[in-house]
């Protein structure tokens, strides 16, 4: 295990956020193209360095070369997507309505687009030391958006975390990135003192729900409070009706094992509850769980924390152990519980716990059209999973339901396994995250870290180059209402 940095001072945080808050303005003005490439710089940097970066993963994360490498390139993959997105312009929104004295109430000249908040904060994950870290997305939205970063390294791979800064660093320089864009600071005391820094303007979180909801208080809390982009927790349910499992219950079953101990349970989108059918045969996914060999968890916080939820739901009375887990020298091998549907409504506060690690919860139920009752008990989720037949009378209810719960609903596969796209939703209502109208996942969560502005009767030549006549630089534009040919 490497070594952890000493924790950052508050002397040396003020001196960091000061020089964020320095570059602030010059990062805002640099014209897109060139805020591409510091993007694409810093793409090609961690590419470049895969070989060094990787088993420094494996050794902090606990996971194997295969996903570490996949991880960095979906991170190198979002970098140079920002950098695309900057460059297109669509981002920020621009619109222009010209002077009309016959508009209902007689308008001015006006032109809105969406500007740089300043500096962002960002706490990195655990489960994803790339991908949700130091240079994850997070990182690399707020520095499309033209927002200086500071990154609280994370504790579980602080080796991985300096070294990544260390090369993220260099290459934003290097590619003309102003001082202080890009910084790491360390330490638990650190993290919260950069929360409540007078000059940060942003956060973006992705933990859990007690540490996240500390910070977002923290946040709010200040004088001048600020945007706490947290995301917290979610047990993503699964609902498959009795129509779906009579047509292919097995190979649903197969699925759900599958994504359920994708990463030894530890990924944000695992499906930690799942409903069927009273009668559905389970011996094939009590077979499956029972098959699977121990694996190590991230970090002896995350063990810890596991072992304690585990213990809680494994013991409760309304629940039935089908598979025990345990822990051994190589980590913890699967857990399968069971529950029926009147119990489970009977003790949701103490059933429907996130247990972040290989653990699941199975619920059986009689009448299918009682499933929507749970969207009296289901908190806001990231994923909603229906497996259903397209002429099930319940399906369009769980979707609606699905909907009114989750940023995304799913709809006969799996919700592990976020793809960076143009229309991901990597969100939803509290406790999944705290700012259920945006996305942590996807081009559009570049829209967190900007605000907008209008410009009244601004001259042209004063004008931001997006707002002015000609266009300079190609931005989709929206003029009196309507898209700009």
């Amino acid at each position: 295990m490497t070594t952890a940095a000493p924790d950052t001072t508050p002397d040396e945080l003020d001196a960091v956020m000061e020089r964020a808050a320095a570059a602030a303005p010059r990062l805002a003005a640099m014209a897109p193209a060139d805020r591409a490439r510091l993007l694409r710089a810093a793409a090609d940097a961690l590419d470049a360095a895969a070989d060094e970066l990787v088993p420094l993963a494996m050794a902090e994360a606990h996971y194997p070369e295969a996903r570490c490498r996949g991880e960095l390139g979906r991170t190198t993959f979002q970098l140079r997507l920002f950098a695309d997105v900057a460059v297109d312009g669509a981002h920020l929104e621009a619109g222009i309505d010209e002077a009309d004295p016959e508009w209902g109430t007689p308008r001015p000249d006006v032109r809105r687009l969406l500007v740089p908040l300043g500096p962002v904060v960002v706490f990195g994950a655990s489960n994803f030391p790339f991908a949700f870290a130091t240079a994850g997305g997070d990182t690399a939205s707020a520095l499309a958006a033209g927002c200086p970063v500071v990154v609280k390294g994370h504790p579980g791979h602080p080796g991985l975390a300096r070294r990544t800064a260390e090369l993220l660093t260099a290459a934003l320089s290097e590619a003309g990135a102003p001082e202080g864009a890009f910084a790491l600071v360390t330490g638990v005391e650190t993290g919260k003192l950069a929360v409540t820094h007078p000059r940060t303007r942003a956060v973006g979180f992705t933990g859990s729900i007690p540490g996240g909801r500390a910070l977002y208080d923290l946040a709010v809390s200040r004088p001048d409070p600020i945007p706490f982009y947290g995301e917290l927790g979610s047990l993503n349910p699964v609902f498959v009706t009795r129509a779906a499992m009579a047509a292919r219950g097995k190979e649903i079953l197969t699925g759900y094992a599958e994504s359920a101990n994708l990463g030894s349970g530890q990924f944000c989108t695992k499906p930690g509850v799942v409903f069927v059918p009273e009668d559905a045969p389970l011996d094939s996914l009590v077979e499956d769980f029972a098959a699977r060999a121990a694996a190590p968890l991230l970090n002896e916080r995350v063990g810890e924390g596991f072992a304690r939820v585990l213990g809680d739901l494994s013991d409760h009375p309304a629940t039935e152990v089908l598979v025990r887990g345990s822990a051994t020298t190589d980590g913890w091998s699967p857990t399968l519980l069971r529950t029926d549907l009147d119990a489970l409504m009977a003790h949701t506060d103490d059933l429907l716990r996130e247990c972040f690690g290989p653990a699941t919860l199975v619920v059986t139920y009689a009448d299918e059209e009682r499933l929507p009752d749970l969207a009296g008990v289901l908190h806001g989720q990231l994923t909603v999973t229906v497996h259903g037949e397209e002429d099930d009378a319940v399906a369009p209810v769980l979707l609606s339901m699905g909907a009114a719960l989750a940023g995304r609903v799913v709809w006969n596969e799996w919700p592990t396994g976020v793809a960076v796209t143009h229309a991901m939703t990597h969100g939803g209502p509290y406790p999944a995250t705290t700012a259920p109208g945006h996305t942590s996942v996807g081009s559009t969560a570049i829209r967190r870290f900007l605000r907008p502005v209008t410009y009244q009767s601004v001259p042209q030549p004063l004008l931001p180059p997006e707002l002015r006549d000609d266009n300079p630089l190609g931005v989709p534009r929206r003029v009196n209402g309507v898209p700009e040919a």
